[in-house]
């Protein structure tokens, strides 16, 4: 940043990097045209405006790439929307990322906890950012009718034959990660710094964030000062984008609980110690840890989403199982909550009489995903940043929500590395406009119908993504 420094008694110029302003300034100082206080701000609000001058014209610069080398991100995002792959399935996608980020000078490292991607550019001594772009679709069969639709299926874990599809938006985010590397490099004359480039495989399944960090990611490449990352948006129109300081994204948990009984004829339920009845208890102590346990300004979600027990009309069963979800902004509201199902889930079976033997098993999954939380004063000055780039208009502060994201991870080791993750609106405007109309539900994330509008998505997401890093680089 071009600044001026003067000594106590404001008697002389020390130092001032911008030459211009340190010509006008001279002038005004030897005729002693102005108290030299005066001086002193006068020359820092033009140092400011020149600053502000030079970044119009950087974003000037990065919107005519974007629209010059949009064409080609457009043939890249509908090649990966074609050709998904699911979660710790993404060799074929990785490859594809891996070419893109070699083919402008990027130093790339494959199969990185897992299939992971890590792409390195260095341009001199300066801060170094870091972009994330996840990589895996979802095992969802595609009902969009585009032209450029999924057809393809895989055998997932478990050997079943399930359809994929590209349906919460993660072929925009590799779309807008080429197209920001792009343009940084056509730029790279005008900063300097390190451009640290992420390739994410096992998003949805939360698995590709820490098997990377687990590999080492921040220790075996440049350490970030900042990381970055976007995700599209089945709420806003496209071309529009969206921030939310803090808690951006929640906890998510998955968790089975594994209810013991003793089975017998449905004709003689007293002979026997019911499942079923006991699993049902359960479900309905568990709808009172939000509403009498949890505080009412601290939000949290427990959800039995599944219930499996018995093969016949006529016989109770042995066992029971549930599978639930639980969502929550802070570790403290997601370590009670667990603490309370396991204390409940005890006690309602013993209150039936299940010996201790035979109480019920609590697994918490391995599946966990971390809060996004983003930082304040970093996600703060990105919004800026993008109402200069895209307009004011163009920018809004979004609510958090209550789905899962392992990008929080990046921010959750001992680097304490602020990030921010940001909305990229995907929505025909005219679509988004008529369902508000009509009162009706836009098909969501992970809808069978999720079908962004690929060219104002990609172009906002490269255009505020590529505005942010430069930000960044020029102004640690």
């Amino acid at each position: 940043m071009n600044f001026l420094v003067i000594d106590l008694k404001f008697s002389k110029l020390v130092c001032f990097q911008d030459k211009l302003s340190l010509h006008i300034m001279k002038k005004l100082f030897d005729n002693q045209y102005i108290p030299k206080l005066t001086l002193c701000l006068l020359t820092l609000s033009i140092t400011g405006q020149l600053l502000a001058q030079r970044h119009q014209a950087l974003f000037k610069k990065v919107d005519k790439i974007v629209e010059k080398k949009y064409s080609y991100l457009d043939n890249l995002y509908k090649y990966l929307h074609k050709n998904p792959e699911i979660s710790f399935q993404e060799k074929n996608t990785a490859k594809r990322v891996a070419q893109e980020l070699k083919k402008l000078g990027f130093e790339v490292t494959e199969n990185f906890g897992g299939f992971g991607v890590v792409g390195v550019f260095k341009n001199g001594k300066g801060p170094t950012i870091m972009v994330r772009a996840d990589m895996d679709a979802l095992p969802v069969k595609e009902l969009t009718g585009l032209p450029y639709a999924s057809t393809k299926t895989t055998k997932d874990d478990l050997g079943n034959e399930v359809p994929v599809m590209h349906a919460c938006g993660h072929d925009i985010h590799m779309s807008v990660m080429v197209g920001t590397a792009q343009a940084l490099v056509a730029l790279k004359s005008s900063w300097k710094g390190t451009l640290l480039f992420i390739g994410q495989p096992a998003e949805e399944r939360s698995g590709g964030a820490i098997a990377m960090l687990k590999e080492g990611l921040f220790k075996k490449f440049p350490l970030p000062d900042y990381a970055l990352s976007m995700h599209s948006s089945a709420t806003i129109a496209a071309g529009k984008v969206g921030y939310r300081e803090g808690a951006a994204l929640a906890n998510v948990d998955m968790v089975d609980i594994f209810v013991y009984g003793e089975g017998g004829h449905g004709a003689y339920p007293h002979t026997t110690k019911d499942p079923i009845v006991l699993a049902s208890r359960i479900v309905m102590s568990l709808q009172t840890i939000v509403s009498r346990v949890i505080s009412p300004f601290e939000p949290a979600v427990v959800t039995v989403g599944a219930i499996h027990a018995g093969t016949k009309h006529n016989i109770i069963p042995g066992e029971a199982h549930l599978q639930l979800t639980l969502r929550s902004y802070t570790d403290e509201v997601r370590n009670k909550t667990i603490a309370v199902i396991k204390r409940m889930v005890k006690h309602v079976a013993l209150s039936a009489g299940i010996p201790e033997n035979k109480l019920p098993k609590v697994k918490i999954r391995a599946e966990y995903t971390p809060v996004t939380m983003n930082n304040v004063k970093l996600t703060r000055r990105l919004k800026k940043v993008a109402e200069n780039m895209i307009g004011k208009e163009n920018v809004s502060d979004t609510p958090a929500v209550m789905a899962g994201e392992d990008f929080g991870r990046f921010g959750r080791t001992d680097a304490k590395i602020p990030i921010c993750l940001y909305w990229v609106g995907t929505v025909d405007p005219k679509k988004l406009a008529e369902y508000k109309k009509a009162n009706k539900q836009l098909p969501s994330l992970h809808s069978a119908y999720f079908s962004p509008v690929p060219e104002p998505s990609i172009k906002a997401g490269v255009k505020t993504m590529t505005a942010s890093v430069l930000n960044l680089l020029l102004n640690k």
